[in-house]
């Protein structure tokens, strides 16, 4: 057999038959034979699964850009909104990750299938809540983003069309975190690929129309982000009852329990949100020029990032699984080699970037938004080592459980950047610049923190040498 299908076989075997947490079998692991290949192994699948969703992303404004930059600025903050509003939740995706590795880890397959059930149950009750609290205030929260007059009705429509999936994207958090938790990464990506394949597919055919469709414009790019994200949420249920199967019992203490992981995380998800969505609002408020321009750079960001999570991904699995079975020593050697991977990526993505600002341009811009995009272009293109190390570390320390300093670590940075946006004069040829330049800040003081936090081990950290 060849060594890489001996140690995909390795890792399925563990999951599928439990784990022995003696020495001599964790040394049997393939991360303890070969790290930086199966750091890779595990990685690959996870990245084309997560750029899949920012590869929608960058269709849509591809596509609404044809309509203007109008609607390109409406579309812009309607998926920062969107963005704000799911990631809040995205403790269901991180909790379940880490619960999941952790109990494979320590060979309790029942614990494992009890947290993955909790979290897809009340993903579909939060979904459905979400969608009707938020249903009466979108035209508000469009006006708080700066959407004007002509940008408000195309940002409504979109906001409430999908809505109508916050379940879906919710339950998809939940079900991505479960399977990535038993190191299945190859589900993921089937699932996120195929939905995402739909979404493109039916953009074009919703937003221009063809034959008896009608032409629906930026609502046509909504209902095909809502209709691939039903199905792919019905997909993943289906494969982690298969895998770990459904417990349908939904427990008071499991519940609780999932919401105390969470609640760290809630704060530090919506702290970063707050930053994302107050730095979108700012650029929009520049002008749509700037609001287009900034979609563009954002979108490709968002782009960027997703890739550079695969490492945090792979990593927040071997993490927790070395940990469940008291393997700190491993759990360290996982973070350095994670933290190598993501900081060379960074770098080569920050040259491939900069090249690709024509491309970017043509593809992206509208001609009118050109003059504002190239300079703050190039500080979202050299921050991508730094954005790199946020990535690693935060993956290292969701395998740790080490929740409360990520939630402390992003309140510092936050605040700081949040402050610092205060200052920006909206007016000035260079808002824009000045407002990815504040972003990076963010990202470098969330990067240094996390490094500091393994090595040398600021605080009571969970990987400090036992």
């Amino acid at each position: 057999m060849p060594v890489r299908s001996r140690d995909a076989a390795c890792v399925k075997a563990r999951h599928t038959r439990g784990v022995d947490q003696s020495n001599d079998d964790l040394d049997q692991h393939p991360f303890a034979r070969r790290p930086h290949r199966t750091l890779l192994f595990l990685s690959l699948p996870v990245v084309v699964s997560l750029i899949a969703e920012p590869l929608t992303g960058l269709a849509d404004t591809a596509f609404v850009a044809r309509l203007g930059a109008v609607p390109l600025a409406a579309l812009g903050l309607s998926t920062t909104l969107l963005s704000s509003l799911f990631w809040v939740f995205n403790f269901l995706g991180i909790g379940t990750h880490t619960e999941v590795a952790r109990y494979s880890g320590a060979n309790e397959p029942m614990r494992a299938r009890r947290a993955a059930s909790t979290a897809l149950w009340v993903s579909l009750a939060i979904g459905g809540l979400l969608t009707l609290a938020a249903w009466p205030w979108v035209d508000e929260a469009a006006r708080f983003m700066g959407a004007d007059d002509a940008m408000a009705p195309h940002a409504v429509v979109y906001l409430q069309i999908r809505l109508l999936g916050s379940a879906a994207v919710l339950i998809m958090l939940s079900g991505f975190g479960a399977l990535r938790g038993l190191q299945d990464m190859k589900s993921p990506l089937y699932i996120a690929v195929a939905s995402n394949g739909l979404n493109i597919a039916l953009d074009p055919l919703m937003i221009f129309g063809a034959g008896p469709l009608p032409a629906m414009g930026v609502a046509g790019a909504a209902w095909a982000s809502t209709a691939s994200q039903w199905i792919a949420a019905l997909w993943v249920v289906a494969v982690v009852r298969r895998k770990l199967g459904l417990a349908f019992e939904l427990r008071t203490r499991d519940v609780a329990r999932l919401f105390r992981i969470g609640r760290d995380l809630f704060v530090r998800t919506g702290l970063l949100t707050l930053f994302l969505l107050f730095a979108t609002r700012s650029a929009t408020r520049i002008g749509a020029e700037a609001g287009a321009a900034h979609q563009a750079i954002r979108q490709m960001w968002i782009f960027t990032a997703f890739l550079l999570d695969a490492y945090a991904a792979a990593t927040q699995s071997l993490v927790g699984y070395f940990l469940g079975a008291q393997q700190v020593d491993l759990a360290r050697r996982a973070a350095a080699v994670s933290v190598q991977w993501a900081l060379g990526t960074g770098f080569a993505l920050a040259l491939l970037l900069g090249l690709g600002e024509d491309a970017v341009m043509a593809l992206l811009v509208p001609a009118e938004a050109r003059t504002v995009f190239a300079s703050a272009w190039w500080v979202a293109c050299l921050a991508q080592p730094l954005n790199a190390l946020s990535f690693a570390t935060d993956g290292i320390h969701w395998g740790a459980s080490d929740y409360r300093f990520l939630r402390n670590a992003m309140l510092a940075a936050t605040a700081a950047s949040l402050g610092a946006l205060q200052f920006v004069d909206l007016q000035a040829e260079s808002a824009l610049f000045s407002i990815w330049l504040i972003t990076v800040a963010w990202i470098g003081i969330r990067a240094l923190l996390g490094v500091a936090r393994i090595w040398p081990g600021i605080g009571s950290a969970p990987l400090r040498p036992r």
